[in-house]
């Protein structure tokens, strides 16, 4: 069976060390002196300095959310940003600590509805989750950044090292500009702007998914 789009696209961090040469004193040649390295600036993680939303309770955030907007410049987005389809994600809260969050994504490929689901690993900081790859390297890192539990919610994803910032929705309507707003100023600050910023339907979402079309993503996805 077909696996479901994927957004893995990485962003490459290079980093430029410059280097000086020695100068003549006096008129005279000298020789030069040993070229010496730039100290690299650690590498800080966008997600690293997100943080999630104060106390946020897990357990009010279940249910479905809808996809309003998403800002990211993974390539998938870059070439299909126009023809992206109406997005629900509902989450089923663990009945037990130290239990998964379960996730279930419905979308239409090609003119089909299809069902993800995943389990994000609650950590023991509150809004802090991890979507387990096949191997450490890659998992996805997710933090709650806002939510008011009824109207809106921010999500931050972030998989070897590119960043993906997700606008929901508690139900079909349109959010307010202020939210909006809110969201594409959180999104300029993480280097998102306006280009990479694009919008869900909110029309036509999935009614259903037949078992055929049920994809378990974990841990592979």
């Amino acid at each position: 069976m077909t696996r479901v789009w994927q957004c893995v696209t990485m962003l490459m961090v290079v980093y430029v060390c410059l280097w000086g040469l020695a100068e003549a004193i006096g008129g005279a040649k000298s020789r030069p002196r040993p070229q010496r390295r730039l100290p690299k600036k650690p590498k800080v993680n966008p997600i690293d300095e997100t943080l999630p939303a104060q106390n946020i309770d897990i357990q009010q955030m279940g249910g479905p959310w809808y996809l309003v907007n998403a800002a990211s410049k993974c390539n998938f987005l870059m070439k299909n940003g126009l023809k992206v389809e109406a997005t629900v994600m509902t989450l089923t809260p663990p009945s037990f600590p130290d239990t998964a969050l379960s996730v279930s994504t419905t979308t239409r490929l090609n003119h089909q509805c299809w069902e993800i689901l995943q389990a994000y690993t609650i950590t023991p900081t509150p809004g802090r989750l991890v979507l387990n790859g096949s191997r450490p390297l890659l998992n996805t890192d997710i933090v709650i950044g806002e939510s008011d539990y009824s109207s809106y919610a921010v999500f931050y994803y972030q998989k070897q090292g590119q960043l993906t910032m997700k606008l929901y929705g508690r139900s079909k309507d349109t959010l307010s500009e202020a939210i909006l707003d809110k969201f594409e100023d959180l999104a300029e600050k993480k280097g998102l702007g306006l280009a990479y910023v694009f919008a869900f339907p909110n029309y036509s979402h999935c009614e259903s998914v037949d078992k055929d079309h049920v994809i378990n993503c974990v841990p592979i996805c």
